[in-house]
């Protein structure tokens, strides 16, 4: 794991398409900016894992499915917009 100190308003990069940017720190939270492509879905883990559970658990599907179409749960991020 790597691990990095920044400060709002810097940002990292996870190869050429997505940058993640400090947007505010308060108190124990942090609120993160997140660019990516369209096609790149962007969940919260937590969500990521309960949709990844409910895949498992669907008849026919392969276990390491999880659905590519953001905005479909709560916790999604749209591209350009904020968690639904």
């Amino acid at each position: 794991m790597l691990i990095l100190i920044r400060r709002p308003a810097q940002s990292i990069r996870v190869g050429e398409a997505i940058e993640v940017t400090i947007m505010e720190v308060r108190g124990n939270q942090v609120r993160l900016g997140i660019n990516a492509p369209g096609g790149v879905p962007v969940y919260r883990k937590e969500i990521w894992l309960r949709r990844r559970a409910e895949n498992h658990a669907a008849p026919g599907s392969p276990p390491e499915a999880v659905p590519a179409t953001p905005g479909q749960c709560p916790g999604t991020i749209q591209h350009g917009g904020a968690a639904s």
